[in-house]
C-alpha cells in the first residue's frame, strides 16, 4: 500500500451555492454535512485500499457485520478553521491520528496509518472548503469512524474494516457557550474502570454514558460528570468531554490520565497553553466531596468542561442526590475566558502559534 495519493477525489462532488448557503445559515451541531466523504476499506488480504472522495450517502452494511453484535468501531473529532488571513487550517490532527491509531489497538482492529488518516482529513477538508464556516467559534467538524464489517458471527476480532470521513459545518455545541452549564453528578453509574476502554474514543464509552446524561437531564442538568468506579469519590470527566478546575490562587487542575480518562487534545494543549500564558496547570486527583467544599468555601472561583466540540464551556453549577452548589458567580470567569479565547486566536491565526499546532491548508 502506498500513502501518497491514496485517497482519490476523481468521484468527488459540488453543491450549487446557493443550496450550500441555506444549509450553512443555522447549521447548529451534527445536522448538516458537507457533499463529500473520505472513505477505505480494509481487508486482511490486501490491508488498507480503495481510499476515495466520494459523494456523502448511505452505507450499504449487511446485518450480520461484526460491528452490531460486538461494537468494534472507534472514532474522532476534529475542526478545520477558517483563518483571519483567508486561509484555512487543521489544529494538532496528528495528536488525532495518534490517538485513533491507540483506540484501535485496544479494540483489536487494524490502526490506520498515521499518514493515510491525515490524507483523508486533509483531502476532504480542501475538497469541501466552500462549507467551512467563516465565523468565530464556527469550523467544520470532521468525524472520522472505523468499524467491522466482516459478516460473520463470533466473538472474535474482524478481518474486514470500513473507515470514513464525514465533515459538517457547526457553530457552538452549547447554545451560549460562555453563559454555562449546569451538571449531575452520576452516583448510580460509572463511564469506565480500571482495565476498561476509557481512553479508547469508541461508541461504546458513549453508550455507556447516556444513562446517565438522560438522568442528568431529568434533573434539569445539561450534562453529566463521572466519578471513578471503584470507590465513586474522584472526578473523572464528563460524558464527553474533560473537565478543569480554577482556584482563587490563579491555578488550574484537571484529573490525571490513568487508563480511564479520554487523553483529550484540548485537555493536552490546554495544560501546554496555561504553562505558556504563566498559569500553574497540576495533574491530580479532586474529589467530589473536596469541589463541594472548596465552592462552598470560595477556594474555587472556577470551573469548565473541554474538548474539541465544546471547546471550553464555563460549569456555573452542580447538583447532586442530596446537595447542590454554584461556582464562583455561576458565569464565564477570567481564567475561563483567557484560556478559551488564546486557544481561539492559535486555530483561527489570530496569534502566534509558537507550538506547531496549526497545520495550514491553503
Amino acid at each position: 500500500m502506498t500513502t501518497q495519493n491514496f485517497f482519490s477525489t476523481q468521484n468527488a462532488v459540488q453543491t450549487p451555492a446557493d443550496i450550500r448557503a441555506a444549509a450553512m445559515q443555522n447549521p447548529g451541531f451534527g445536522s448538516v454535512f458537507s457533499a463529500n466523504m473520505a472513505k477505505a476499506r480494509y481487508t486482511a488480504a490486501d490491508g488498507w485500499h480503495d481510499g476515495q472522495i466520494a459523494a456523502y450517502a448511505p452505507l450499504s452494511i449487511p446485518p450480520s457485520a461484526l460491528v452490531f453484535h460486538y461494537a468494534q468501531e472507534i472514532f474522532e473529532g476534529l475542526k478545520v478553521y477558517s483563518l483571519e488571513d483567508g486561509g484555512i487550517s487543521l489544529f494538532r490532527p496528528e495528536a488525532n491520528a495518534s490517538r485513533f491509531a491507540k483506540s484501535a489497538e485496544r479494540l483489536a482492529m487494524p490502526p490506520l496509518p498515521v499518514e493515510v488518516f491525515l490524507e483523508s482529513v486533509q483531502k476532504l477538508a480542501l475538497t469541501d472548503k466552500d462549507w467551512i464556516p467563516k465565523e468565530r467559534g464556527s469550523s467544520l467538524y470532521l468525524r472520522p469512524v472505523m468499524f467491522a464489517t466482516q459478516a460473520v458471527l463470533g466473538v472474535k476480532p474482524a478481518t474486514e474494516y470500513s473507515y470514513f470521513v464525514l465533515a459538517c459545518p457547526v457553530g457552538d455545541y452549547f447554545k451560549d457557550s460562555n453563559s454555562g452549564i449546569s451538571l449531575w453528578v452520576s452516583e448510580n453509574f460509572s463511564r469506565a474502570g480500571i482495565g476498561g476502554t476509557g481512553e479508547a474514543k469508541c461508541g461504546g464509552n458513549y453508550a455507556a454514558s447516556l444513562a446517565a446524561q438522560a438522568e442528568a437531564q431529568r434533573q434539569g442538568c445539561d450534562q453529566v460528570v463521572f466519578l471513578d468506579s471503584r470507590d465513586k469519590t474522584w472526578v473523572e470527566e464528563l460524558g464527553g468531554m474533560n473537565i478543569f478546575f480554577v482556584f482563587k490562587d490563579g491555578t488550574i487542575q484537571t484529573p490525571p490520565l490513568g487508563g480511564t480518562i479520554l487523553p483529550g487534545v484540548t485537555r493536552d494543549s490546554l495544560l501546554k497553553l496555561a504553562a505558556s500564558l504563566g498559569i500553574e496547570a497540576r495533574q491530580e486527583q479532586y474529589s467530589i466531596e473536596q469541589w463541594e467544599a472548596d465552592a462552598r468555601s470560595g477556594k474555587l472561583v472556577e470551573a469548565f468542561a473541554c474538548g474539541t466540540a465544546a471547546v471550553i464551556t464555563p460549569i456555573r453549577h452542580v447538583k447532586r442526590a442530596t446537595s447542590e452548589f454554584s461556582i464562583g458567580d455561576a458565569k464565564a470567569g477570567k481564567v475561563t475566558l483567557q484560556l478559551k479565547n488564546a486557544l481561539l486566536d492559535i486555530q483561527r491565526g489570530a496569534a502566534e502559534d509558537t507550538f506547531g499546532w496549526v497545520k495550514r491548508l491553503a
